[in-house]
């Protein structure tokens, strides 16, 4: 039975609420598992389907979802869709066997926070989770690469029509690309974490953008990446 747990944590306010929705039980214990030694997460319900998922969150809204996206019924990029309309606040985070770059590029036009594939490591696993409760984008050094190669395709595009990019803003989206939280960033450029913050919104702010889930909105847009 998908119901809420309850059994391995007390309630604190101060963890980071999750839920996992994937149709394999093995999936959703060996997560629970990773989790359970994680002071600061709490596993609040699991399902194996998008009805299932209903009843958790009529009950307790997670901060973030991990959603599989080969899913019975309702399918993963179906149920971004929804709960980007219904349940804006949830943060949402695929984890997916099929982590090609036409189903990355997908679930960010959908409104995914981020994406890993299944055979990622716990520790990535628990950082992704924290990073993206606190609002960031999160798509793992492989997957980011992806994100890149969009920004390099829209520079090269768009290089005499859009304000150049410093070298220091080049380094910073280059570092982006990794994986690298502004935290991060800051400490292998010798810069404090607000300074990223500020070249990442000087670089948005010159490609007219909002954040990089938008970066590869208009990729696909323009035709830069075909689906």
């Amino acid at each position: 039975m998908n119901a809420p747990k309850t059994e391995h944590k007390t309630s604190n306010k101060e963890c980071i609420k999750v839920v996992v929705v994937d149709d394999h039980q093995i999936v959703r214990d060996g997560i629970e598992a990773m989790l359970l030694t994680c002071r600061d997460i709490e596993l609040i319900g699991e399902a194996s389907g998008y009805e299932d998922l209903l009843k958790i969150i009529d009950q307790q809204i997670p901060d973030v979802l991990i959603l599989d996206l080969a899913l019975p019924g309702k399918t993963g990029l179906e149920i971004i869709r929804e709960l980007k309309q219904t349940q804006e606040t949830i943060k949402i985070l695929i984890l997916s066997a099929n982590a090609d770059e036409n189903n990355v590029i997908r679930t960010i036009q959908a409104g995914a926070n981020g994406f890993l594939p299944k055979d990622t490591s716990k520790e990535e696993l628990i950082h992704a989770i924290e990073l993206i409760a606190l609002g960031e984008d999160y798509f793992g050094n492989r997957l980011s690469k992806i994100i890149y190669k969009s920004y390099v395709q829209y520079v090269q595009m768009h290089r005499n029509a859009e304000p150049g990019l410093s070298e220091r803003e080049t380094e910073v989206i280059k570092l982006l690309s990794e994986g690298l939280s502004s935290k991060e960033i800051g400490s292998q450029l010798h810069i404090s974490s607000r300074t990223v913050e500020t070249h990442k919104a000087n670089i948005l702010g010159k490609l007219g953008l909002k954040n990089t889930a938008d970066l590869i909105k208009y990729a696909i847009k323009q035709g830069i990446i075909s689906l």
